[in-house]
């Protein structure tokens, strides 16, 4: 006798019924395999949930308890987020709670103002609440502490930032997760979702038998009310009681007593005051606070299909009271002042991406209160106040004697102006500033060598600073504006003579201020390569402004002494307004901006330096991320630069690129922001790179042929020395140096031993 027919599994019929209503469809068997262990795993969390509830309702009527109900609903008042919410929508949704809210028999209501990051709005929160003799608790924001939480850049692996992936640049596809991911930690402090509901447990904990810590815009009627605690009296074994939460666009509607919206949306939980769960608190607002509780208690709903983000944290495990839940009631979720966002499946994708841009608004916005809190735009950011003033007093009278011939030297020289080229622009504007590229050469094959071709490490005619030729574009001249400036006004200071400072004061308003010599705002036709993009700069020549940063403290310098007056500083101040919207908006800019070799080190050191000169706290915090994301791309684990290893001088490059890195870290050092301490997650750091240059500079060199300045490490030793705490490196404290000023193309500032530690 032949067996019957073996039953399929229910993981197989569900598959196979899907798959002839046209679901998976030529499905690959990893997706098979996934939809088995889903299913499976899906149908054995209902097992176990029956299991548990027959367990928790013998145990509850073995126990005979005669506890009476009570309720504590505990609401979370939080931040307002535009453009996701209205401003004051949190105050107004209170505010409407309070008019309107009925008293709920054996209901307790408590508030906690969460971390509001606006004084005023907290104030208007709390000073309502005391009016209306609430009871409340403020969970403080404390800016000082929100500005010593990292960035979350420490996870990337190369390859993962804005730098290397164009996912995660604005535009890209996953560009708004990105910019949350890096703002994790800074979320969980500001936001405190979780944070604050486990307070909300804590308060009411001994104090009621039902804990309620909802959110604080939830509004419930009181047929809502009364249903929630007849299922609690008809079902009591129940550790859990989940509301399910409707969205409200008009909050008017709740006050006709029969108005009953869908409550379909993420909901709110109830917890019987002998749980012991609690929400985790690694997962910050706008990427499932709540809803890893109800993974945990294996409510099921939308979220289970949620797709993860290479970023998210790994989803939790069921808890041991998992499926001890009922639902039961509805809650209203108060007007958020945007109501194009709460309704249908298009207000739900418009909103995931609003809450983002809120989020990283919100923050970035702390961000900049707490840099500008501490930034003095007056004050040096490359050079040391106290250096100079011992300098002042004399201790190196040989020092000084090169200072002094240095200037005189600068005397002799300009003003210079954009003007004075031989020709003009591709433009046909001589205030545009022009400069073809270096390494660019007409093309032998064409008859008119259009378009230019490249050789690498090789200076086109005319293109090498105070090279033959260089008088007929402009980069040799602004060289000279940036470091005669320099000079000029250090020895102003260190000297104490005026003239010097009077004849900087004349560079800086020939070249930046007076209308007839000013350069124009850009660096448009910086290193233009002929033939190739209109004849426009793709962005390169935005390096040859780089010494921007050294100069910056030469302008405060010769402000200090009274050789520029107002006026002259507003102007040049609107010049670098100007420039810096050329730099943020600008195609060439961006392209620089996200080039992996030292460019994009300069370009952020040019951005960071004009913003500790402009006072622009925001643009600093930029600029201390930008160059965390960086350093995992630009700097291998061993310390290397591989980009700069592949030039054709890499020794040059190498050096180069770490100027540019240790200048960087010293203007953002005026802000308390400690770069040289800073590790990318396989270890990278400045310090790193600093050790690999010390033990190899000799190797690269045999390997290049370079012919090379060999003092020019001197200050990169001396930064290891001061920063590599392990004194891991091969070398040692360095003997005073003897050359003070090096040619520009090294990146070393002028007398860079009054530079700040």
């Amino acid at each position: 006798m032949s067996a019957g027919p073996t039953k399929r599994p229910v993981w197989l019929r569900v598959y196979l019924e899907l798959k002839r209503a046209g679901r998976y469809a030529g499905a690959p068997l990893a997706t098979l395999a996934r939809f088995r262990e889903r299913t499976e795993n899906k149908a054995a969390r209902k097992r176990l949930a029956r299991q548990r509830v027959n367990a928790a309702r013998k145990a509850y009527e073995a126990s005979q308890s005669l506890v009476k109900d009570s309720f504590m609903l505990v609401r979370i008042i939080g931040n307002d987020l535009e453009p996701r919410h209205r401003k004051g929508q949190s105050y107004d949704n209170v505010r409407f709670i309070l008019d309107n809210e009925p008293t709920f028999l054996d209901c307790e209501k408590f508030w906690i103002v969460n971390r509001i990051v606006d004084p005023g709005e907290e104030t208007r929160i709390v000073d309502l609440l005391q009016g209306r003799g609430q009871s409340f608790h403020v969970i403080p924001f404390e800016l000082d502490t929100y500005r010593q939480i990292p960035w979350n850049t420490d996870g990337l692996a190369a390859n993962e930032s804005r730098f290397t992936s164009a996912d995660s640049r604005p535009g890209g596809h996953n560009a708004s997760r990105y910019e949350t991911h890096l703002r994790h930690r800074k979320n969980l402090y500001a936001m405190n979702n979780n944070g604050a509901r486990n307070a909300a447990l804590k308060i009411a904990r001994g104090r009621a038998r039902w804990l309620m810590p909802w959110d604080g815009n939830c509004y419930l009627t009181e047929p809502a009310f009364r249903q929630i605690r007849t299922a609690i009296e008809q079902h009591p074994y129940f550790r859990y009681v989940v509301v399910p939460m409707a969205r409200i666009v008009d909050n008017a509607l709740l006050l006709d007593a029969t108005f009953r919206p869908p409550a379909n949306e993420e909901p709110q939980i109830i917890f019987r005051s002998d749980t012991i769960e609690l929400f985790d608190e690694t997962y910050g607002y706008g990427r499932r606070p709540k809803i890893e509780m109800l993974w945990r208690l294996g409510v099921p709903g939308p979220w289970d299909r949620f797709r993860d983000d290479a970023w998210d944290i790994p989803r939790p495990r069921l808890a041991a009271d998992a499926g001890l839940f009922q639902n039961a009631g509805w809650v209203a979720r108060l007007d958020s002042g945007r109501a194009h966002l709460e309704v249908g499946r298009a207000g739900f994708r418009a909103r995931l991406g609003k809450r983002d841009e809120a989020i990283v608004g919100m923050l970035d916005r702390c961000d900049a209160r707490a840099i500008a809190q501490k930034l003095d735009p007056a004050r040096l950011a490359y050079y040391d106040e106290d250096r100079l003033a011992a300098a002042r007093q004399g201790q190196d009278l040989h020092v000084q004697q090169e200072l002094r011939a240095c200037a005189e030297q600068a005397l002799l020289r300009g003003p210079f102006s954009v003007v004075d080229k031989s020709g003009p622009a591709p433009s046909g504007d001589p205030h545009d500033y022009f400069q073809p590229a270096p390494y660019w050469w007409p093309d032998p094959r064409k008859p008119d060598g259009l378009p230019f071709i490249r050789r690498d490490g090789e200076h086109a005619p005319g293109t090498a600073l105070y090279a033959a030729g260089s008088e007929a574009y402009d980069r040799t001249r602004l060289q000279r504006v940036l470091d005669d400036t320099t000079v000029l006004a250090l020895a102003a200071t260190v000297l104490g003579e005026p003239r010097y400072a009077d004849h900087a004061a004349r560079l800086v308003r020939t070249w930046f201020v007076d209308p007839a010599t000013r350069m124009n705002p850009n660096m448009r036709y910086a290193q233009v390569r002929w033939g190739r993009d209109n004849n426009e700069g793709p962005g390169y020549g935005i390096l040859e402004l780089a010494d921007l940063y050294f100069f910056l403290d030469a302008v405060r310098l010769i402000e200090r002494s009274g050789a520029l007056g107002e006026r002259d500083s507003q102007a040049f101040r609107a010049w670098l307004g100007s420039y810096c919207e050329w730099l943020d908006t600008a195609p060439a800019a961006m392209f620089e901006f996200h080039r992996l070799n030292n460019h994009g080190v300069f370009f952020d050191l040019q951005r960071a330096a004009i913003a500790a000169f402009m006072g622009d706290g925001a643009a600093l915090a930029k600029a201390e991320l930008y160059a965390r994301e960086r350093i995992a791309d630009q700097i291998a684990s061993d310390g290397r630069l591989p980009e700069e290893m592949s030039r054709t001088r890499p020794r040059h490059y190498a050096m180069f690129a770490l100027q540019g890195w240790t200048a960087l870290a010293r203007i953002l050092s005026v802000v308390g922001d400690n770069l040289w301490a800073y590790r990318a997650k396989d270890g990278q750091g400045l310090v790193d790179a600093l050790r690999w240059m010390a033990a190899h500079a000799d190797t690269l060199a045999t390997i290049s042929g370079e012919t090379f300045d060999e003092e020019r490490i001197r200050p990169l030793l001396d930064d290891l020395g001061r920063h590599d705490f392990d004194k891991t490196a091969p070398a040692g404290e360095q003997p005073e140096p003897a050359r003070l000023v090096f040619h520009p193309d090294c990146a070393i500032p002028p007398f860079w031993i009054w530079r700040r530690a």
